[in-house]
């Protein structure tokens, strides 16, 4: 069966809102048109970052082993994958580095006997994808998320290191949270004010927030302050808010530098405390803190971003409050 894009919404999660292109392409983007504005306006990599599909899923409850869809590649950076999970499995990988620009992605998995599975397909991060013609064998019925989560942060939220779309940190955490979750992660991105924009129609019920990495060497906090300002003046501050300080990273070339980063989280951790509805987690705790779960010193390579998934979920799921 072949399902329109109205109905392909209803299955695509990870979008704040959807646009069509005349040749019948649905795109989904995180951030709305004024945040959009805001990064065109900025770094290269935020411009065209900001509309990558980066934590958007395909997902149904379905007896299907046979989907499909037309794809469009608009712009794409570091190379990741499509990918198919099902009951949080994986089954099926397409590399991007394989693929031509535009074309057609057939996934096949074992039936089971007509029993529903949970079907997740993972698009890539660090890439744009437009789709139409979404088909699968069967029919189907729409999985029902968890709370809305708003997640904030930079490359490694955005899901670079691992070069697998189902790798990312946020993506391994989620298969077992199951939010609803808006990740507005971007490449090279810090605490800024200016993107925290309001989004007519949408209110998360908890925000996660993993930046700093990016900022270790400002010269003041007062962006970082500017920064949770403005978010809960967006958002107000009775939304539980879970803050990750950088994970550990091991990239310096002057052991000051090192000892900036350290103060940095420290400085961020002290500013987090003066708001009731925040909670912080030490990154540090996160991913272990050796080179051997670094792709480059910086960013969390496929065990790392692994271990700081299932780590962070343990966190959240001893917290009462959040």
């Amino acid at each position: 069966m072949i399902i329109d894009n109205e109905k392909l919404k209803e299955i695509y999660f990870g979008a704040y809102e959807f646009g069509q292109t005349s040749d019948g392409y649905l795109q989904a983007f995180q951030f709305n048109k004024a945040q959009i504005e805001y990064f065109n306006n900025g770094e290269e990599y935020w411009r065209d970052r900001c509309t990558a599909s980066s934590a958007k899923t395909i997902e149904l409850l379905t007896d299907a082993s046979e989907f499909s869809f037309e794809y469009k590649i608009i712009w794409q950076g570091s190379l990741d994958s499509f990918e198919i999970f099902a009951d949080n499995k994986f089954v099926q990988a397409y590399r991007v580095e394989n693929l031509p620009g535009e074309g057609k992605l057939t996934f096949s998995i074992p039936e089971d006997s007509g029993l529903k599975r949970h079907i997740i397909i993972y698009l890539p991060m660090d890439a744009t994808v437009l789709i139409r013609n979404f088909e699968c064998n069967s029919s189907y019925e729409i999985p029902v998320k968890g709370e809305k989560v708003l997640w904030l942060g930079d490359s490694i939220t955005q899901g670079f290191g691992p070069m697998r779309s189902s790798g990312t940190y946020v993506n391994v955490a989620n298969r077992e949270l199951n939010y609803d979750i808006l990740n507005q992660g971007i490449a090279g991105y810090y605490f800024d004010k200016g993107s925290i924009i309001p989004m007519d129609g949408y209110t998360p019920d908890r925000i996660i927030v993993a930046h700093g990495t990016n900022q270790y060497d400002t010269k003041t906090m007062k962006p970082v302050e500017e920064f949770f300002e403005s978010l809960f003046e967006v958002y107000g501050m009775k939304i539980p808010t879970l803050v990750i300080t950088p994970v550990w990273r091991d990239d310096f070339l002057y052991d000051s530098d090192r000892e900036k980063f350290l103060n940095f989280c420290n400085s961020v951790k002290e500013i987090c405390h003066r708001y009731p509805n925040i909670t912080t987690v030490d990154g540090f705790d996160m991913v272990p803190n050796s080179r051997r779960y670094y792709v480059d010193g910086l960013h969390p390579n496929e065990e790392g971003a692994a271990l700081y998934g299932r780590n962070l979920v343990k966190f959240i799921h001893k917290l009462y409050t959040f």
